[in-house]
């Protein structure tokens, strides 16, 4: 049975991927800190779509943490979701330094040391997807979050890239920007989101489903949704000064 192993997966957009994998007949290995919420998440796949679920407690801002990622990945998995991430309550240099680091940590470096311990075996096999969850911040000037998405992208287009000349066949790397989602995220980052207007949110299933999509297509980047594909068109169109202006006001005040 193919095997989904997805970061984050407790709840959001983690969430969202690990119900529709397993609604599709994938079995899979959650990762979270909260064991509690995870053996519930667990539970729920079990009972609700007949998968195998297996839990890992890990915490992917400390070294045993990933490296307890990295080794299950090697075991095999064939679609690896790397999605755990969280926002700093406030911007850059009201964060204390070590805040910042321990999100390069989770963002980046988790992300590589995952991917690159589950892309030998799927280039192996012949097949896999790595999806790194990204977000539209990579392509505006949203401080050290914004830049680590960004770093998500660049490194997932890369390791595409290396994939490829290495005649990967089926085997994918995709980074997924979806824009506002309602989630746990904003909650946990003391963000005030009410100046964020409602058309601008997204579900999370439907996030999902087009990232899957995307996937199936062989796309590199996936952007969620007609108007957040425009934004990011937009985006580039835009004098970089103005850009970082409407960027980082929008969706940026703080509880």
């Amino acid at each position: 049975m193919p095997t989904a192993l997805i970061t984050g997966a407790t709840a959001g957009i983690g969430a969202a991927f690990a119900r529709r994998l397993a609604s599709d007949g994938l079995d899979a290995v959650l990762v979270a800190r909260d064991a509690g919420r995870l053996d519930a998440a667990a539970r729920d796949l079990r009972d609700r779509y007949g998968v195998a679920a297996e839990t890992l407690t890990a915490d992917l801002s400390t070294d045993a943490g990933i490296a307890a990622v990295e080794d299950r990945a090697r075991e095999g998995a064939d679609l690896v979701v790397n999605n755990a991430g969280f926002g700093n309550k406030g911007v850059f240099l009201d964060v204390p330094v070590a805040d910042e680091l321990t999100m390069l940590k989770v963002h980046c470096e988790a992300v590589l040391r995952i991917t690159s311990a589950a892309l030998p075996g799927m280039l192996e096999r012949g097949r896999g997807a790595v999806v790194n969850v990204a977000s539209v911040a990579a392509f505006a000037t949203r401080g050290t979050y914004g830049a680590s998405k960004a770093w998500v992208v660049s490194f997932s287009q890369g390791a595409m890239q290396d994939v490829a000349a290495r005649g990967g066949g089926r085997v994918r790397v995709m980074a997924l920007c979806p824009g506002f989602v309602r989630t746990e995220f904003h909650e946990r980052a003391g963000m005030d989101v009410t100046s964020v207007p409602s058309f601008m949110w997204l579900k999370d299933d439907d996030v999902v489903d087009q990232a899957l999509r995307d996937l199936r297509r062989g796309a590199v980047v996936s952007v969620p949704d007609v108007r957040y594909k425009a934004i990011v068109a937009a985006s580039r169109l835009v004098p970089p000064g103005l850009a970082a202006k409407v960027s980082a006001r929008t969706g940026r005040r703080y509880d």
